[in-house]
């Protein structure tokens, strides 16, 4: 097992990560034998992988109850978090309870965003069980759900206590799914490691046979970025924003077409070309390195080009209500190199329109 930690003072937590290790004794600290808690998940995992957890919990002398959510992205709203509340009343939870999340980035957020409330906040752990999930979306405290208008615009920051990632979940996982996740990888080597990236061209094969020995990297790899951004800007007042790369043209993608008509990491990569061209058009970003950035995409088999039905203009109302826009100003996180990104203000809506028609 290998152990990363978020470092964020008393508010500090690690994140465990091997095949296994939800079995490893003492994973669940700082859960105690006696501590209530109360495992969110939905109704797919609560077929596969439950019970197994359920096991080590009641092992661990932990008395646990148990909340299941509908599946999937548009089920991520203010009713689903009502019906968690409901049931950490109607089972008499009190302050000192912990909720589990036991899900990808929906049921991480939504689980996550009822902890920050109940009862003015009460702990949580995350139990990531997509590639997205484990990569990006338990680490880091963003919680939250959505709004028809927009994407995660109701929500908190409010750290987890632990992470547990079973890389064995992996295989659990449908093939549109697990390169979803491969998006978020992509993402941390566009802006912050031109060596990851080079080595993501030459592994990537490795990654979607689920290699062990490549997982491993992979996932570590990620989460040390993440935790040392998170370290240095947990509320996103400066480098956090950089994690954004892609999403704001992604999110607007997700909104317009429908949450779950695409996976998060499908829309994530179409925002990625639509920034990178931004960034080619405004003479940042090398031809060359744009062509690589569409090539890896293309060897994962992730989407490259938006919905046929959605026309460029249309991504402007979605993209002016994103979280980084300030003051009426439109913020974009642009990569100008491989392993490099910036965050951009001012830039000309044509640029913007004529990078997303590229992208159609």
């Amino acid at each position: 097992m290998e152990q990363i930690k978020v470092v964020l003072g008393d508010r500090s937590y690690p994140i465990n990560i091997g095949s296994g290790v939800i079995e490893e004794d003492n994973i669940f600290l700082p859960l105690k034998p006696g501590n209530q808690a109360m495992l969110v998940t939905n109704k797919t995992l609560a077929n596969l992988l439950k019970d197994k957890v359920f096991f080590q919990l009641r092992k661990s002398g932990v008395k646990i109850d148990q909340v299941i959510i509908s599946d999937g992205e548009q089920f991520k709203t203010l009713n689903e978090v009502e019906m968690v509340i409901s049931a950490l009343l109607e089972k008499k939870h009190s302050r000192d309870t912990t909720l589990i999340a036991l899900g990808g980035g929906v049921v991480g957020d939504l689980t996550g965003f009822s902890a920050s409330i109940y009862q003015r906040g009460v702990r949580f752990i995350q139990i990531p069980t997509t590639l997205l999930a484990q990569v990006d979306a338990s680490i880091g405290g963003k919680t939250g759900v959505n709004h028809l208008l927009g994407k995660n615009m109701v929500g908190s920051f409010w750290q987890p206590s632990s992470v547990i990632i079973d890389i064995n979940f992996l295989q659990t996982l449908p093939y549109n799914e697990l390169i979803s996740g491969v998006s978020e990888i992509i993402k941390y080597a566009i802006i912050f490691d031109a060596i990851f990236f080079n080595w993501l061209e030459k592994n990537i094969e490795k990654i979607l046979l689920l290699d062990h020995k490549s997982m491993c990297f992979c996932i570590k790899k990620c989460c040390e970025l993440k935790s040392k951004i998170i370290s240095l800007d947990e509320r996103e007042n400066n480098f956090r924003a950089l994690l954004n790369f892609g999403h704001t043209y992604g999110h607007a993608i997700e909104a317009h077409a429908g949450y779950g008509s695409w996976l998060h990491g499908e829309a994530i990569s179409v925002g990625m070309v639509m920034a990178a061209r931004t960034s080619e058009l405004l003479g940042y970003l090398k031809k060359s390195d744009y062509n690589r950035i569409i090539s890896l995409f293309k060897k994962v088999g992730l989407p490259i080009k938006g919905p046929k039905n959605m026309s460029a203009v249309s991504y402007l109302p979605y993209m002016m209500r994103d979280k980084k826009v300030i003051s009426g100003e439109m913020r974009l996180v642009l990569p100008i190199s491989i392993g490099k990104a910036k965050v951009f203000s001012g830039i000309d809506k044509n640029v913007i329109l004529n990078a997303i028609k590229d992208s159609q």
